[in-house]
């Protein structure tokens, strides 16, 4: 399950992940992707998303892909003798992972003053709504609550145009920025604490990472436009719709010799990038009336060919079957209790490295007894005293 060797970067790297539902599990699978050991440290029923769909045999591919490559260990933090056990592992780690509300792990003992006591060396990542500390700091969030307070909600209502509500999703995004911003925070750290000999809490929150998100939004709201900004949708083909973004003057030079509209040239409407842009509606009727013509593979190769960006509209699952995307190797094979599905790998890869998704989906606790042994030294009777007395949860009668 574990990578080693010269191709896993963050080999003999230790990691202990506390987290649930998605930005959490997806940070820590990321260092697990790039060779660390991450402990996933899960109540004794186990994490709520190994329940999600997609199941099959009561095996969450959802739950699978945000925690292949980890490695289980239940416990009850409600007992005396879990905090102890977590404690004697956190001085043989190097990272900690959690995305609980601020204060839980405090209130279990295992908040990072606390810990940076046992292990001065330890990186304690949180990642929470609204950060650590400050008025909305307790505040319960998920990602789409998030979505909807930073402005990125409104925001795509504004360039849909035809809406008088925000649309209702279900697309994570600030979960997914709240992972990566924190896998990259926890390196940032690693090299620092080269230096100092010193770990280091890292806050992220979910509602800074969806700011970051809205680069142009937020200098908008300070200095705002009179023309609207061009917003790239659906062009209407002979059979279903395509995306067209002649963003550049070079794309649009291509995109007026390709499709033989002299008009697109010569309309002072559309002569300069600014105009383009105030007349962007204006602009993308006239080069509807080319795609009509043209079925959608028609209009992609000849916008292909030509240099145009352009792309069909694509359901989740076309992506599975691309041989693009196949030769790139961006999907890795997964296997749970009830077999293999494919998963998605980081999306980076290294020349000198091996970032792909873990090959394994752990069970809950199956590797209690290698993880307290090997890492604590615990003997087969001494874990077994520890499951008599439910440190592992109550086993039901």
């Amino acid at each position: 399950m574990q990578k080693d060797g010269d191709r896993a970067p963050l080999a003999g790297v230790r990691v202990l992940d506390f987290s649930i539902m998605v930005a959490g599990p997806y940070c820590a699978r990321l260092l697990a992707d790039v060779g660390a050991e991450v402990i996933k440290i899960e109540p004794p029923e186990g994490d709520d998303m190994r329940l999600r769909t997609p199941l099959r045999e009561g095996h969450s591919t959802y739950f699978g892909q945000l925690n292949a490559g980890k490695r289980s260990l239940a416990l009850d933090l409600k007992s005396a003798d879990a905090i102890k056990l977590v404690h004697r592992m956190v001085a043989e780690a190097d990272i900690l992972v959690e995305n609980f509300r601020p204060g839980v792990m405090d209130r279990l003992g295992l908040g990072y003053d606390a810990l940076r006591e046992i292990n001065p060396r330890l990186i304690y990542c949180s990642i929470s709504g609204y950060g650590q500390a400050g008025p909305a700091a307790e505040r319960a969030a998920y990602a789409m609550i998030v979505h909807a307070e930073s402005g990125f909600d409104t925001s795509l209502m504004r360039y849909a145009g035809d809406r008088e509500r925000p649309a209702a999703g279900a697309i994570f995004v600030a979960d997914i920025l709240g992972g990566i911003f924190g896998y990259s925070a926890i390196q940032t750290a690693m090299v620092q604490r080269e230096r100092t000999g010193k770990g280091q809490r890292v806050d992220v929150a979910l509602m800074d990472c969806m700011l970051n998100l809205l680069v142009y939004e937020l200098q908008e709201a300070q200095f705002p436009i009179r023309s609207p900004r061009p917003t790239y949708g659906p062009v209407r083909t002979r059979d279903g719709d395509i995306l067209i973004a002649p963003v550049t003057p070079r794309n649009f030079a291509a995109l007026c010799e390709v499709t033989g509209q002299d008009e697109l040239a010569n309309d002072p409407r559309f002569t300069t990038i600014p105009a383009r842009g105030a007349n962007w509606t204006a602009m993308m009727q006239v080069i509807e009336q080319w795609t009509e013509r043209h079925t959608v593979a028609e209009c992609i190769a000849a916008l292909d060919r030509a240099g145009v960006p352009c792309a069909e509209y694509r359901t989740p699952g076309a992506a599975l079957t691309d041989a693009h995307l196949h030769q790139r190797g961006v999907f890795g094979t997964v296997s749970d209790g009830a077999g293999e599905f494919v998963g998605v790998n980081a999306p980076w890869q290294m020349s000198g490295a091996d970032t792909s998704i873990g090959s394994q989906v752990p069970g809950i606790g199956a590797q209690r007894d290698d993880v307290l042994s090997r890492i604590l030294g615990l003997s087969p009777d001494a874990i077994a005293a520890l499951a008599a007395a439910g440190t592992f949860g109550r086993t039901p009668a």
